[in-house]
């Protein structure tokens, strides 16, 4: 509150400053309000606001009349002179009054001067328009929003919203005037030009010096004498405002779209990649690019899969091989034993025999590749799986050798008498556990007389029973295996040709000694 004398010295007044605020913006100044109290009379001045708004007062709204010549003859504002009672209500004037008792009190208060420089947060004082006026934050303070918001200016304040985000301003909302530049030096260029040092008239760049009406989300170009507000690439205008455009609607891509402000981004799906265009979708060869496969790799459209070598089976991760042991899925696989290796299998046969193409055990014949060691006297006899050296001569007294294999015991030696007139060696083999009963020898005469009667039995070398004679006819007959029999075994059979004549009252007999090798093997 400031008391001072009027110029005329006859009166003492009153006057208190008032800082207003504009409706709907808040902290935004509009102006500020002067109440002159008199001792006579009391007037109302506003010096922006039409209407003066005083908490616990009312409202009074002053009536300005035309120019009056004031007390000295100068022609001025006159505010124009409400009645007390018909513009203030009853509470003023007891305010009045005691405003007038406290100044006569203090009549030695200095006086203070006429001005209100202080603004609230978010607005300056501005010396030229003696006003507040808002600070635009979006320009003062670096980097006011992050990411992808954006600054829009607000009294007393910023907000930072997206970019794609309409603000609609209020026009019609009460505020401060425009700054309104001096007028002591007019602007003697067109609008949109001003001079320069030369007295030139130069475009004003209205975009760089924040002279343009354009919304955050346009951008402004200048022109030479103007300025043009257009929207980004992406957007497009939409009533005051520039809105982002949604490029995903008119499928552009061809398998994803990502919308962007002001742009759109294509995305493919797992196993494909931008083309060219960055908008189709090409298929990615994971084989060349280093697919995990850890043997073979087969490319497809959008994928790949792993395959195995032969040998390997495909791990429950799809990309790693393991090695599959045939050996054991079935034993009849190899004949004798399967030896699983990495990725195949091979089989194995026993000491003295061969492989058979890929599974199969034959028996080496030692004594036809000559690889035995049998000396001159002796003779090689081969079996399954081995060979056996045997003397060439095995005729035993009273026999003697007639030939290779054969002894005759001679008549005229009395020990023949009860013996058989020849002994024949022979050689055979036979395998394990044969199916029976199993021809494994005929035995057939060399030698036929009329009348004469041939009988075949087995001598000796069948105590358990193994074998047996089948006669065939009159002149041979058939040894059988009876039972299945186990090796390595060794079987000497004297099997003997009993030959009669009733009518001649004849008797002879000769034996083939017939001895069986039983293999160790099925095979």
């Amino acid at each position: 509150m400031e008391r001072r004398r009027d110029r005329d010295g006859q009166f003492w007044t009153w006057e208190r400053l008032f800082l207003g605020r504009g409706s709907g913006d808040p902290g935004r100044s509009s102006g500020i309000s002067r109440v002159t109290v008199r001792v006579h009379r009391i007037t109302f001045w506003r010096l922006q606001s039409e209407d003066l708004e005083v908490p616990g007062l009312g409202t009074c709204r002053s009536q300005t009349s035309r120019r009056s010549r004031g007390p000295r003859g100068r022609r001025g504002p006159n505010p124009r002179m409400l009645p007390f009672a018909s513009c203030l209500p009853a509470s003023l004037l007891l305010w009045a009054l005691l405003l007038l008792l406290l100044g006569a009190a203090s009549p030695q208060d200095s006086e203070e001067p006429d001005s209100y420089t202080e603004c609230t947060d978010g607005y300056e004082w501005d010396p030229d328009s003696q006003h507040c006026r808002d600070v635009n934050e979006c320009l003062t303070i670096p980097e006011a929003c992050k990411g992808e918001m954006k600054c829009i200016n607000h009294y007393g304040g910023y907000l930072c919203l997206p970019r794609s985000a309409a603000v609609i301003s209020d026009l019609h909302g009460e505020g401060p005037p425009p700054p309104v530049p001096p007028a002591e030096h007019p602007n003697p260029c067109l609008p949109g030009y001003e001079p320069d040092e030369q007295e030139s008239c130069t475009d004003v760049d209205e975009c760089a010096q924040a002279l343009h009406d354009c919304r955050p989300s346009q951008e402004c170009h200048n022109l030479p004498g103007s300025y043009q507000c257009t929207c980004p690439d992406g957007y497009r205008k939409i009533g005051p405002e520039c809105v982002d455009i949604d490029e995903c609607r008119y499928r552009y891509c061809q398998h994803r779209c990502v919308n962007l402000p002001g742009s759109f981004r294509c995305q493919c799906e797992p196993g494909f990649q931008l083309g060219p265009n960055n908008r189709s979708c090409v298929d990615v060869n994971e084989c060349d690019m280093g697919a995990p496969c850890e043997q073979r790799c087969f490319n497809s459209y959008g994928t790949f899969l792993c395959r195995c070598h032969q040998g390997y089976e495909l791990h429950r991760d799809g990309f790693s091989c393991s090695d599959i042991d045939e050996c054991s899925y079935s034993s009849y696989l190899c004949q004798y034993r399967c030896v699983n290796e990495p990725g195949r299998f091979s089989c194995h046969c026993p000491q003295g025999y061969q492989l058979l193409a890929t599974r199969l055990c034959q028996d080496i014949d030692e004594c036809e590749s000559g690889a035995h060691q049998c000396s001159e006297a002796q003779t090689c006899v081969n079996f399954h799986g081995g060979y056996r050296c045997v003397d060439t001569n095995r005729c035993v007294e009273p026999y003697v050798q007639v030939s290779d294999n054969r002894c005759l015991c001679p008549a005229s030696n009395p020990l023949c008498r009860e013996q058989p007139s020849s002994i024949v060696h022979r050689y055979m083999s036979i395998t394990s556990e044969r199916s029976v009963p199993a021809d494994v020898f005929q035995i057939q005469a060399t030698s036929v007389y009329p009348g004469a009667y041939n009988a075949f039995q087995i001598r000796a070398g069948n105590s358990q029973g193994d074998f047996y004679i089948r006669q065939i006819n009159n002149v041979s007959a058939m040894l059988v295996l009876a039972r299945p029999v186990t090796g390595p075994r060794e079987y000497v059979l004297d099997l003997e040709m009993v030959t009669m004549n009733s009518l001649m009252s004849y008797r002879a007999s000769s034996v083939l000694r017939l001895t069986v090798f039983v293999g160790a093997y099925t095979f």
